[in-house]
Order: C-alpha cells, then structure tokens, then sequence
C-alpha cells in the first residue's frame, strides 16, 4: 500500500482509506487476486490428464490418522469451501464445473470482492 499511496500523491497525514486508493488507480485488492489464482490452479487441475501428479496429489485421500486436537484443512477442503462461498458453485459439481476452460474463466472475471475487505 506504501507503493500505491506514493503512487497515488498521497501520505499516511492525508488519512486517505487504502480502499479508495486502489479504487481510483484501478488496482484490485490483494486477497482477490489470490483467490482468482487459487481457483484459476484448480481449473488447470482439472483440465490435467489423469495420471498427473498434481491431480492424483489433489485426489488422494490420507490414510494415516491425524494428531489430536483441530484437523487441518487440507486445500481440496479449502478450495471448495471458497468456491462455494465465492461462486456459489457445489462441491459436487466443482471439478465438472472448473474442466470447462471458458465457463471457468467467465466466473473468475465475475468474481467479486468480499464484501468488508478494504
């Protein structure tokens, strides 16, 4: 944000909010364009032949029992919760959903900011 608040002619003394900044140079926020990268990998994933190690890694079910205490979320949990959060699209139907490249790509350009972030 320092980069952008120069950028923009303005310093932390102006009280000027960040959100304002990246909206008047056209700059989306950060969390977005990692989100818009987490799901443009899954589409990449499953496009993949099978056979892959990337996909056969992202399929893979662990075996071993996991350490007392909160489970960890693996990324296949993560990545469909936030699909399902961001896009409204089912876990079920995720995979079908990000094979196709050009549905994919349409609902990562519509993909909104969250609401608050700023």
């Amino acid at each position: 944000m320092s980069f952008l608040r120069r950028v923009a002619g303005f310093s932390l003394r102006d009280r000027v909010r960040s959100s304002d900044i990246r909206e008047g140079l056209g700059v989306e926020p950060l969390l977005l364009h990692i989100e818009r990268s987490q799901l443009g990998w899954l589409g990449h994933l499953a496009r993949m032949p099978s056979g892959r190690l990337p996909l056969e890694v992202f399929r893979t079910c662990p075996t071993r029992r996991r350490p007392r205490g909160w489970p960890r979320t693996r990324w296949r949990d993560y990545i469909s919760r936030l699909a399902w959060e961001r896009l409204e699209v089912p876990a079920e139907e995720l995979m079908e959903v990000a094979g196709e490249r050009a549905a994919w790509a349409s609902l990562l350009k519509l993909l909104p900011p969250q609401p608050g972030s700023g």
